[in-house]
């Protein structure tokens, strides 16, 4: 029996050896037979589509299979959310996310998606503030000066942003309320062509996620007034925050990262996070997103999910606090 016994005991460790090493090659084979899609849900030229396409460049040569972006923007990014919800959890549909996904189901009566229960979150990537800017003929340069603007035009000055119920909307109308003005809200199908409208004088002021904007501001075609973080940032240091302005406690920051449908393997969502960290940490990355007003952030899986459910929680209150409704 103790021959038997030992017989048995042998066999049980070699078959959990056996099963530990498959499982350890099931760690690192996840590996893509076919392109990827990265779905940005605003319309070309804008923030998300700036990261897209950069995390996209160089997701091409890490994977070695190509990476393209799909750009499906429409009622206030909804389109994209519930078809990347939707797709296959196979690792080759991911979404470029960011505010609107935990936002919109508190703005809208109903959406096709759940921002915790249908994404498997990958990498928050960079966070970045809005940007108030108007274009140079504009009567102003600083924020007192906007404030005194808003009110002799009495609700009828005409503030975009990237899309109803977007950060942009959000930091607008929060401005709005505390420091008492009325404003002319212009959603856009993105920050892209938001701001290609201000540039042409279609519009008289803009709330904009900062990457969007930061080269029109660089060469002169637009005058930004102020950022939306406490602070101000690195890319543009002659630029003021709201919070310095007399707004004390005002911030808005936006973020961005990648998400994969609900479902999807545990091994695909660990290859893609740390890929697409290490992708973040290349210098040449880095330096173009800092140079565009992001900040890189490169948080994993577990910080992302925890970042969205408090996200998911927070929204409600402040979007009845404004009062934002889709237009």
């Amino acid at each position: 029996m103790t021959l038997r016994r030992d017989l048995l005991l042998r066999s049980a460790l070699f078959a959990s050896a056996a099963l530990c090493g498959t499982q350890a090659r099931a760690d690192t084979a996840w590996n893509p037979d076919r392109a990827l899609r990265i779905v940005v849900p605003v319309a070309p030229g804008g923030s998300l589509d700036i990261l897209g396409r950069l995390l996209a460049r160089h997701l091409t040569e890490a994977l070695g299979q190509n990476v393209v972006t799909e750009n499906k923007p429409g009622a206030g990014s909804n389109i994209a959310f519930e078809f990347v919800a939707r797709a296959a959890p196979d690792g080759l549909t991911l979404l470029v996310g960011s505010d609107p996904l935990t936002i919109n189901p508190a703005l809208y009566p109903r959406v096709g998606f759940d921002p915790v229960r249908d994404f498997s979150p990958v990498i928050e990537a960079v966070r970045a503030p809005q940007v108030l800017v108007v274009h140079p003929s504009a009567p102003v340069r600083d924020m007192a000066g906007f404030i005194a603007w808003a009110r002799e035009a009495n609700g009828k000055l005409t503030v975009a942003s990237q899309g109803n119920g977007s950060i942009g909307h959000l930091a607008g109308a929060l401005f709005a309320q505390d420091a008492g003005l009325a404003f002319t809200h212009v959603p856009y199908r993105g920050g892209g062509p938001a701001v290609i409208d201000l540039v042409a004088g279609h519009i008289q002021a803009l709330f904009v996620t900062l990457p969007a904007a930061i080269e029109h501001i660089r060469a002169g075609r637009l005058r930004a007034l102020a950022v939306t973080s406490t602070k101000r940032v690195p890319a543009l240091p002659e630029v003021p925050s709201i919070a310095e302005s007399g707004f004390a406690e005002f911030e808005v920051i936006t973020w961005q990262g990648i998400l994969a449908p609900a479902g999807t393997s545990p091994v695909a969502i660990r290859r893609l996070a740390g890929t697409l960290e290490r992708i973040l940490a290349k210098p040449e990355v880095a330096e173009q997103l800092a140079a565009q007003g992001f900040e890189v952030t490169s948080q994993g899986p577990v910080q992302f999910a925890q970042l969205i459910q408090a996200e998911a929680r927070r929204w409600p209150a402040l979007v009845r606090r404004t009062g934002a409704q889709p237009d």
